[in-house]
């Protein structure tokens, strides 16, 4: 005799086995594992540090270049689409070890305005306050040592002078998730972290003797909080060679000229506060949530997570090509 106790252990069973079966779907792999670029591995004893005084141009950033973490993390890869390439205001450049400011409300709502006037308006009718949400992100950087043209870019056997040094990339997240759904969504990438002494680097430039196509010194990454480890990872683990960033930079802005001096930022690897679960990036678009209903969210799971405040000390080092440290105030 089945009894109403035994049917509702069913249906719970039931429910849970469904419930499970819809997480393993939307946490499912990509279709296709990414795979790195293949690289020449520069060592040290390969190059020096130069003394020369470089005055430092354009800033562009190269976003989701790290195989592991968008193997472990993205809920969609394309490898035949560019990737996200952004660029950066300069006043966010120091060299050497720095304080950095934590926007306020008004500093994060005027630079959102440049891009999408009358957003504030629209924050105010959802009743939601800015907050920076602040981030950091290690990232190996290099900066050419000449100017280079489109016909150089062009030409398959081109190798560029570059010289090499580490980064970190601070952002205000909550700029970056209202692009979401934009068709300019990579502005707002490059608006969330132009902000003064957003760009931290170290202050050598370390140049190798010959220069090669797809070479790069393959050192780990490392962001230390307070001491706490948050991001390690090799370099090698990057799927563009600095010539495919290059190409990417020209084609999405083929009328500003690349030359001596400009900064490439080639992308973080995982271990950064804002980092969405697979399955949770899925299921809002499965549900349709727009990017204020994001912003909410985020802001909300904010206390929760370690982004960054004031008092926070952030170190990114890079092995022998060295580390800068930024610390955090109001």
């Amino acid at each position: 005799m089945i009894t109403s106790k035994t049917v509702m252990l069913r249906g719970i069973s039931l429910l849970l086995l469904f419930l499970v079966l819809f997480y393993l779907y939307l946490d499912r792999g990509l279709s296709q594992q990414i795979q790195p670029a293949s690289f020449t591995c520069l060592a040290p004893e390969q190059g020096a540090f130069s003394n020369e005084n470089i005055q430092y141009q354009n800033i562009y950033g190269i976003g989701l270049a790290y195989a592991k973490h968008i193997n472990e993390t993205a809920s969609s890869f394309d490898p035949n689409l560019d990737p996200p390439v952004f660029r950066k205001n300069t006043i966010s450049l120091v060299q050497g070890d720095s304080h950095v400011a934590i926007p306020s409300q008004s500093e994060l709502l005027m630079a959102t305005e440049q891009l999408e006037p009358g957003i504030g308006k629209l924050l105010q009718q959802k009743e939601i306050s800015l907050l920076s949400l602040l981030d950091f992100e290690a990232e190996l950087a290099f900066v050419l040592l000449e100017s280079i043209t489109a016909k150089d870019l062009s030409n398959p056997s081109f190798v560029p002078k570059l010289g090499f040094l580490v980064a970190n990339d601070l952002s205000a997240r909550s700029i970056a998730i209202l692009g979401e759904d934009q068709k300019n969504r990579y502005d707002y990438w490059g608006a969330s972290k132009s902000h003064p002494g957003f760009t931290p680097i170290n202050s050598n430039i370390w140049v190798p003797n010959t220069h090669q196509p797809d070479a790069i010194p393959c050192i780990t990454l490392q962001t230390h909080v307070d001491g706490e480890l948050r991001q390690n990872e090799n370099t090698r683990n990057l799927i563009y060679t600095p010539i495919d960033m290059l190409r990417f930079i020209h084609k999405k802005y083929p009328s500003t000229a690349m030359n001596k001096g400009d900064i490439i930022l080639t992308g973080t690897p995982g271990g950064v506060t804002f980092n969405v679960p697979r399955w949770k990036a899925r299921l809002a678009k499965l549900i349709n949530l727009d990017r204020f209903q994001k912003l909410a969210i985020s802001q909300k799971e904010s206390s929760a997570n370690k982004f960054l405040k004031a008092g926070n000390k952030v170190t990114v080092s890079a092995e022998w090509l060295g580390e800068v440290s930024v610390a955090v105030v109001d």
